[in-house]
């Protein structure tokens, strides 16, 4: 049972050490712009491939869209560009992906 933990505990002091020695040496380092626009772009990039990944799911060879989650990403994406607030848009776009479910009974 204990097994899990020990993974779990490994791979955090592993992401952790890799996560500081990259701040360490980048530390003081001025960029190229070019590679800082590319940075500036990279948390958007793995944002939209974890949501388009869950939105589009394969059950046995064959892909379907996931209504609760497309639904909650689209109502998201309207509630940031209105709020402006992350907190917010988070919290109603996971009660709009619940109430989809819920709706559908999925």
């Amino acid at each position: 049972m204990a097994e899990p933990w020990v993974l779990i505990i490994v791979l955090c002091i592993v992401t952790f050490l890799s996560r500081l020695m990259g701040v360490e040496m980048m530390a003081g380092r001025v960029l190229n712009p070019t590679l800082r626009l590319y940075f500036n772009f990279v948390p958007i990039a793995i944002m939209v491939a974890l949501i388009v990944d869950q939105i589009f799911t394969t059950n046995h060879g064959s892909s379907s869209i996931s209504l609760p989650i497309l639904g909650g990403s689209i109502v998201a994406a309207l509630m940031i560009k209105v709020t402006r607030s992350f907190l917010l848009t988070v919290v109603i776009g996971i009660l709009v992906g619940l109430g989809i479910r819920y709706w559908l009974h999925i």
